[in-house]
């Protein structure tokens, strides 16, 4: 996303996903973020705990995957809801879908557990942004290292 000022009128542009995005080192430094995150989010959050190295891999694996296939399709059926709420309903989805992770991690006997809908709504929130400061850093530090002396505006 940039944002700019063209004469006298500020305009946005749509800066979309780059070939970085989608290599190995961007898969691993999105999978390495979201185990960060959630690990911040187990420390942060009383009433949502992660035990184990291999239940905190396993459910960044879930977290992820529930977010890039689960999510977008949640989000287009809620769309006029989110509208309505001005955006708000979007903190509800990503509590749903961090009580969905839970769910499947349970599933597979994993010591991935939350205590009610608050503990995942505070522990999506602080997932929400634990990794966009982390992305954002990771994409001028590591993706697009070259880029990090340019500026957007």
């Amino acid at each position: 996303m940039r944002y700019g000022r063209q004469g006298a009128v500020l305009y946005w542009r749509w800066k979309g996903p780059q070939r970085e995005d989608f290599g190995a080192r961007g898969l691993i430094v999105r999978f390495v973020v979201n185990i960060i995150a959630l690990w911040a989010a187990q420390f942060l959050i009383p009433g949502f705990w992660i035990n184990g190295l291999g239940s905190l891999v396993f459910g960044a694996v879930v977290f992820g995957t529930v977010n890039a296939f689960i999510k977008p399709m949640l989000l287009m059926f809620s769309c006029l809801l989110t509208c309505a709420t001005l955006g708000f309903f979007t903190l509800i989805v990503n509590a749903l879908m961090l009580a969905l992770t839970a769910w499947i991690a349970g599933l597979f006997d994993l010591s991935f557990h939350l205590d009610g809908f608050l503990a995942a709504f505070f522990g999506a929130l602080v997932i929400s942004l634990v990794s966009t400061l982390l992305s954002k850093w990771a994409d001028s530090h590591m993706l697009r290292p070259a880029n990090r002396n340019r500026t957007e505006w």
